[in-house]
């Protein structure tokens, strides 16, 4: 097996900021996980501008949540917090990614939420699938030098976030929540308000926050007869073979 071939990813999970994917997506992850699936989580930004904590603690914080869920690699593009554009140099910066870990399916932000790098985000993947299959786009490994292969993933789906949106499906995360909340707990600036460091207040640093997901994951739960679960959209129906795979 080739470095190539042993670096590439069933699935690769972005986030605009580190904790996007934990948040909606992580019992899914450690789903994943636990079936030996291949896992990659790749952050846009470093969530430098938040609030709460700094770049560099969020760094910190993030390489924990990923050792939590047992990913495989987890990297920073380091778009730049609130200002990163849909523009060449970040396309090229995903596209780059795509090409190198080769994921079958992706998953990206909302397409529409109450923070405006969400949506940008979702539209910034959507592209990026999309130019990475074409030949004339021209790319480097950034790890070994080499020319790349275009590839475009299979599949691309989007995580729901702060907004409800009616999901196209749900994933069964019953059995992974504390891996889930475990990890989200790995970001100790974000979610752990009171902690006597004088911390500003921000929309999802107070406990409320926390039982609010966990009570929507009770929620599509409910939607899919399970007792947790996560909900996403597609960018296209899914397909399967078997009507049976739909039970």
């Amino acid at each position: 097996m080739t470095q190539a071939q042993m670096d590439t990813m069933d699935v690769c999970a972005f986030g605009a900021h580190p904790d996007d994917v934990e948040l909606s997506a992580g019992g899914t992850i450690a789903s994943m996980v636990a079936k030996g699936k291949r896992v990659a989580l790749v952050d846009l930004t470093r969530g430098e501008l938040g609030t709460r904590g700094t770049g560099d603690t969020r760094d910190l914080e993030a390489a924990a949540a990923a050792e939590i869920l047992g990913v495989m690699h987890r990297e920073n593009l380091n778009l730049g917090d609130c200002f990163f554009e849909i523009d060449q140099p970040a396309l090229m910066k995903v596209i780059e990614v795509l090409r190198r870990l080769r994921p079958q399916l992706v998953l990206a932000n909302a397409k529409s939420d109450r923070h405006p790098d969400h949506g940008r985000a979702s539209s910034l993947l959507e592209r990026a699938c999309f130019l990475s299959g074409l030949l004339k786009i021209e790319t480097v490994d950034q790890k070994s030098g080499e020319t790349q292969e275009p590839w475009r993933p299979q599949s691309l789906h989007y995580y729901i976030q702060d907004r409800w949106r009616t999901p196209d499906f749900i994933v069964d995360i019953s059995g992974f929540e504390a891996v889930k909340y475990a990890a989200i707990g790995a970001y100790k600036t974000q979610f752990h308000a009171g902690s006597g460091k004088n911390e500003p207040v921000t929309p999802i640093s107070s406990p409320e926050f926390l039982q609010h997901l966990k009570s929507r994951d009770a929620a599509m739960g409910r939607l899919g007869g399970v007792q947790s679960g996560e909900g996403f959209e597609s960018s296209r129906p899914p397909v399967v073979r078997d009507l049976l795979d739909l039970l």
